[in-house]
């Protein structure tokens, strides 16, 4: 196997010798330990976390999820590049654990226009010594993360590849490995070509692209085979749903409402509901879309406020609004969350139905939704299109007898709570897809662009940009195959679930806009690839959890522990 080159293997840190990469995912383990057991002390001081302390120091406690999420990230690379064994991807997994060793010196970044200090963590400079500031860290930082490597790693990839996924590994290693490359070629060959107009047409997926997917077993790839599905694991599900993504973000959100749905009906549904839907689900017939959010509660699910009446005939008839309801006016089903007990303000008070509604695909100019009692307005978005975005009014809409969830109110929330950590995997995965064709694309056209007499790649800023989106979006696409593991082991992941959510989105945003650096100003034109990744980008930290909600959820995870 070819060997890199290994730049600046020597250290301004007079007569100390790098340590190895194991011993500095310990440091950062460590550094993470002390910073946990301080958090314990200050917002769970009776063995629980305190919900009152942690929104009061909501800064602190989030600098915690993400220091708890980059240190996770780092034991999944270090573990990945040890199974795998090959020189590159030793040397991305180096530059990715040096890289933050020496960025943690500083600070957690959490966000866009938002850093938290070790200090605000309790952490001291002692602390700061015993860890990342060990000389030998340092060291390791100075040899394996400097510019010099990273571009030692971009141009190793510009030729031979990305690394290696890691997927022989697993239990179905050769399926996944087939999976992958299936779907590979479906998006080259079907996906790619469509995208850009789709996007900037902002018209919906073809009929035809969802005929395919559905061939293909998109939409019941988790779903137990006995109920029509394909059986498959979550990781699976993460390949799938990071190819569909690589080629277009709208594709790969096409499988989240099957998932969502069948999650529910799994979990919560009657024997009858789970018999008749989840096969037509799994095969496509019946799209699902997500009916949840509100125009004035958000992520505040306790304080819904739309209601479902119970009608003598076991009907219901509901009332009220809800906005961002993707694919809404191709679905045929809705899972629908609303308030079938007045008296019961909060969490109690709230069923699941899985109503029907017409599914439409209409011509510009004709009506959108036609069912009594439903109307529908389109939120204009900048980017996710494909599906299209809605906010619903329902005036006595109707919903048949034998559709509320499991037959039981009251259990909305509780059945809702179930899905979350496979959604929130499967939009870490969308993520990493995302992240994976920003890098494609910024190394493509850093080869085809010729400035000052050669390709722009062979600069060294472009080149170490490149290094460092790899190393990012393989740490992104480590951590979601250890939460989709996890979740494949039926333990409880809904920690490892928000620490992969946290960190993909971030990855996408940040390859995304590299990739539009790159580009330069043909980066910001409506034409090019890189315009449409930015906007699209951008809503993955927002959606299924926003990101500042989620890393309050993993603080109090990790303070429950």
């Amino acid at each position: 196997m070819q060997t890199l080159p290994n730049p600046s293997a020597a250290s301004t840190v007079t007569g100390t010798e790098p340590a190895g990469l194991e011993a500095v995912t310990a440091a950062i383990d460590a550094l993470y330990g002390k910073a946990l057991a301080k958090a314990k002390a200050r917002f769970a001081p009776e063995g629980r976390p305190s919900g009152r302390l942690l929104n009061e120091n909501q800064l602190a406690a989030h600098g915690l999820a993400y220091l708890a999420t980059e240190a996770f990230a780092a034991r999944e690379m270090t573990a990945w590049a040890r199974r795998v064994g090959g020189d590159l991807e030793l040397r991305i997994a180096r530059a990715y654990v040096g890289e933050l060793a020496r960025a943690l010196r500083g600070g957690i970044d959490i966000g866009p226009c938002e850093t938290v200090g070790m200090n605000e963590l309790g952490l001291t400079e002692a602390e700061l010594q015993e860890t990342v500031l060990q000389p030998s860290v340092v060291a390791f930082s100075e040899a394996h993360a400097s510019a010099d490597a990273y571009v030692a790693v971009a141009k190793a990839a510009n030729e031979k590849g990305f690394g290696d996924w890691g997927l022989a590994d697993d239990e179905d290693g050769e399926l996944l490995v087939e999976i992958r490359t299936q779907f590979a070629r479906f998006v080259e060959a079907e996906v790619i070509p469509k995208a850009q107009e789709i996007h900037q047409e902002d018209v919906l997926i073809p009929q035809a692209l969802l005929d395919q997917m559905a061939e293909l077993g998109v939409f019941g790839l988790t779903v137990p085979e006995e109920f029509g599905g394909l059986g498959m694991s979550k990781v699976a599900m993460c390949v799938v749903t990071e190819e569909l993504s690589r080629g277009y973000i709208g594709v790969g959100s096409l499988g989240t409402r099957a998932e969502i749905a069948a999650e529910l009906i799994l979990g919560g549904g009657t024997d009858e509901q789970k018999r008749t839907l989840l096969p037509k689900i799994s095969s496509g017939e019946i799209l699902p879309t997500a009916v949840f959010t509100e125009p004035n509660t958000g992520s505040d699910l306790a304080h819904l406020g739309t209601r479902a009446e119970r009608q003598d005939d076991g009907s219901y008839r509901v009332f009220g609004q809800k906005t961002w309801i993707t694919h809404g006016v191709r679905a045929d089903l809705m899972t629908l969350l609303a308030r079938t007990n007045l008296d019961e303000p909060g969490y109690k008070g709230l069923s699941m139905f899985v109503a029907p509604k017409t599914r439409l695909d209409p011509a510009p100019g004709e009506p959108e939704f036609v069912d009594a009692g439903l109307e529908g307005t389109e939120i204009e978005v900048l980017g996710y299109r494909g599906m299209k975005e809605y906010e619903l009014s329902f005036d006595g809409f109707v919903v048949p007898p034998g559709c509320l969830l499991g037959g039981e109110e009251g259990a909305g929330f509780k059945q809702l709570m179930r899905t979350f950590e496979s959604a929130r995997i499967q939009t870490a995965a969308r993520g990493v897809g995302l992240a994976q064709a920003a890098l494609e694309d910024g190394m493509r056209y850093a080869n085809e662009r010729i400035q000052f007499g050669k390709p722009i790649f062979a600069f060294p800023r472009v080149a170490r940009k490149l290094g460092r989106m790899i190393a990012l979006t393989m740490a992104a696409r480590q951590l979601t195959f250890f939460s989709a593991r996890r979740k494949d082991s039926d333990e409880r992941c809904d920690l490892e679930a928000g620490m992969a959510k946290l960190f993909a989105t971030r990855a996408a945003w940040l390859g995304a806009d590299a990739n539009v650096q790159i580009h330069g100003g043909n980066g910001y034109a409506t034409e090019y690839l890189a315009s449409r990744l930015l906007v699209d980008a951008r809503v993955l930290s927002i959606f299924e959890g926003a990101n500042e909600i989620q890393a309050h959820v993993v603080a109090r995870r990790l303070l429950e522990g």
